[in-house]
């Protein structure tokens, strides 16, 4: 097999590398710690390798370099996310345990002090204002805990319900960045929270974090099983049990995507589309954002997960944002960042880059804080013609992708 077949993307790399050896999917992928679909994305070009530890392995098992696997200079072979300001504080509140606290320390805030911190640290995750929020974030959590630990019967329900709501942007923001682990934990806390005052709703939003926790360890079997069983077993026709419903479909339909279901996907999207012409409004109900425009933007991202490019870009350009909450800049974003991949896919980089600075127009931490837009810029400088994308260059260098 000649070697000028290695010249293209890692996704083909990895395949004739893994031809070579005699290994299949399962194989490599378990030698790995991944997911057979994991790497059937990633050798499809629907994704790529984003932690450079994966990608050692991956060379190791295959018996070739990390260059050579990457295909580019090391400057700009995977690395991993950008670490966000404020996040090794977040971690650490999570090990205050204040029920085993040696004084019984009390907290100055009050319950509505703590809801307006709460509400804030939401608003500016959605806001994909990331550093602020974690600033916000481990601030919380110790008075929050605090407070549900000496909350009176009367106020146990209020404060129970401001804990589930600390732990759930906690889950989201630790999510966001790579964290999955610590997401886990803290959308797990949420759960007990919603589940000690048997708060149905608020379980469900829980198990939508959980779920994003699994999805990003590549647990989709868990992930899935999580999702399908919380939207299922939810019956709450109020606003916020609609959007947490909804919600729980969208990733459901994410989830079958990236499992190359397209049929699954399409009944999931059905099935959330009917939830948010139920609830008739773009809303932010429990943090969700769900809404029909959301649903539409899930649509843009099950094509992505499909590695449908021409379908995905199709949804993308047919999106109106203009209805959704003024907060929700990330929801926005989130359409730019699908179709830069989308035209990345489609080798129309001036398109993508284009797309990729609406995201940061829009949002400004995004492009430097999400991986795949980070893999997405990876991919253009490879194939850089500066002047077909006379921003990337600059661009790549304000999200660190260059340093």
């Amino acid at each position: 097999m000649a070697d000028v077949a290695l010249d293209g993307p890692i996704g083909d790399r990895i395949r004739i590398y893994r031809s070579r050896r005699g290994l299949s999917q399962r194989e490599l992928a378990g030698l790995i710690g991944r997911s057979e679909s994991w790497l059937s994305q990633v050798e499809r070009g629907v994704r790529t390798v984003d932690r450079f530890s994966v990608l050692v392995d991956i060379a190791q098992i295959l018996k070739t370099d990390v260059q050579t696997l990457a295909g580019t200079r090391m400057e700009y072979a995977p690395n991993g996310d950008e670490h966000v300001d404020g996040i090794d504080a977040v971690t650490s509140a999570l090990t205050v345990y204040p029920s085993i606290a040696p004084t019984k320390e009390r907290t100055e805030l009050t319950l509505d002090d703590i809801e307006r911190q709460c509400d804030e640290a939401h608003a500016r995750y959605q806001a994909a204002d990331y550093v602020a929020a974690a600033k916000v974030i481990s601030r919380l959590l110790g008075p929050v805990d605090t407070t549900a630990r000496d909350a009176s019967s009367e106020m146990l329900e209020r404060a129970l319900t401001l804990q589930h709501s600390a732990y759930i942007v906690t889950a989201k923001l630790l999510t966001k960045v790579g964290d999955a682990h610590f997401a886990w934990l803290a959308a797990d806390r949420a759960m007990n929270a919603g589940a000690r005052f048997n708060a149905p709703d608020l379980v469900a939003l829980a198990a939508y974090q959980v779920t994003c926790a699994l999805l990003e360890l590549d647990r989709i079997d868990d992930a899935e099983r999580v999702a399908l069983t919380a939207a299922e077993n939810l019956d709450d026709d109020t606003p916020r049990g609609i959007s947490a419903q909804g919600a729980l479909f969208l990733i459901a339909a994410v989830i079958a995507g990236r499992r190359s279901d397209r049929k699954t996907a399409t009944e999931r999207l059905r099935r959330a589309q009917f939830l948010a012409n139920s609830l008739g409004e773009d809303a932010n109900h429990g943090w969700t954002a769900f809404g029909p425009t959301n649903v539409a933007i899930h649509q843009v991202s099950v094509a992505t997960e499909l590695g449908d490019a021409e379908m995905a870009i199709e949804h993308a350009e047919q999106i109106d944002t203009s209805n959704l909450p003024e907060v929700l800049r990330s929801r926005r974003a989130q359409v730019h960042l699908d179709a830069a991949w989308a035209y990345t896919q489609r080798k129309n980089d001036a398109a993508a880059v284009i797309n990729l600075m609406e995201a940061e127009r829009v949002a400004p931490q995004i492009v430097r804080y999400n991986h795949v837009a980070r893999d997405i810029l990876r991919t253009l400088l490879k194939r850089e013609r500066r002047t077909a994308t006379p921003g990337l260059r600059a661009l790549a260098t304000r999200a660190g992708v260059i340093k």
